[in-house]
């Protein structure tokens, strides 16, 4: 795992436990400074470019923190063996962390108030419509928020109800009262609905740390088939929860196990005769808001 030093504002990487460290969750611009470039760089601290990752490590020193990690640039992608590593390992890494910093690059401010308006500049920030960062909401037992001047907005337990008003978790599971393992892959599974990724495939992989899963990264298969060998993955490790074929979206939905599996089928019937009942359920369910009652 690699950690920028908040202080020389260097690349380190631990191979073993990491020391403290806190963790940037942001949505993704056109000019992000990636791993290489970060590790080539010289007198960073007046690039334009680098504004975001000097404003964590200046919040990271506040906190007193030595450490910390960022999605961009701490990242090998040319490495697919790191890159497969890290996102198997992602929610278990934004959960390490001492804090997560959410930074909202579209909200300007959030004045008193604002929170309860239905249209709020909060509420319609693309942060909550990305797939990426459902887990970086999720994971972290410390969200703070931030406006796009790095102005606090909040912490993630305080406004644990206005969060669920935008996007459908419940409050519990924000405050960390609620055990990930007892809410039904259904209800789990909703809260991706209408979220994006610009890779169609990360659709899926975002979301293995929601359910617990790791799985190897297939770049170009496809969403359909990325979410499909997801959906494989979570029932050989929850195949007794059926509320998974009672989640629709607009986007990808979700199959018939029958499909999933393909010619493996018979095998896996054969294994676990459960595993028969889901491709009625998915019949069944055909409101979109089944899974709500399952």
């Amino acid at each position: 795992m690699w950690l920028i030093d908040v202080k020389t504002l260097k690349l380190v990487e631990f191979v073993r436990r990491p020391p403290p460290y806190a963790a940037l969750s942001h949505t993704w611009g056109k000019e992000e400074v990636g791993f290489d470039e970060f590790r080539r760089a010289r007198h960073i601290q007046f690039w334009s470019r680098f504004r975001k990752i000097r404003a964590t490590c200046q919040q990271a020193r506040k906190d007193g923190l030595d450490y910390a990690w960022i999605d961009t640039c701490c990242i090998d992608k040319s490495n697919n063996s790191e890159l497969s590593e890290a996102i198997n390992s992602m929610f278990a890494w934004y959960r390490q962390a001492e804090v997560c910093y959410a930074q909202l690059e579209d909200v300007p401010t959030v004045l008193p108030g604002d929170f309860s308006r239905p249209f709020s500049p909060f509420g319609r920030s693309r942060w909550f419509r990305r797939g990426w960062t459902l887990q970086e909401l999720i994971a972290p037992r410390r969200v703070e928020f931030y406006d796009a001047r790095w102005r606090m907005i909040g912490e993630k337990h305080d406004l644990a109800d206005e969060l669920e008003a935008i996007t459908g978790i419940g409050s519990d599971t924000l405050r960390d009262k609620t055990s990930m393992h007892l809410i039904s892959l259904g209800r789990r599974m909703s809260w991706a609905t209408d979220r994006e990724t610009t890779r169609p495939e990360d659709l899926a992989y975002s979301l293995l740390g929601i359910f617990d899963v790791q799985m190897p990264l297939i770049y170009g298969e496809g969403a359909e088939k990325s979410f499909l060998r997801l959906q494989h993955h979570i029932l050989e490790q929850d195949g007794d929860d059926d509320t998974l074929f009672a989640w629709r979206s607009r986007g990808v939905q979700a199959l018939s196990i029958q499909l999933a599996l393909g010619n493996n089928w018979h095998k896996s019937r054969s294994k676990s005769s459960h595993l028969s009942r889901p491709s009625v359920w998915l019949r069944d369910c055909v409101d979109p808001c089944c899974w709500q009652r399952a």
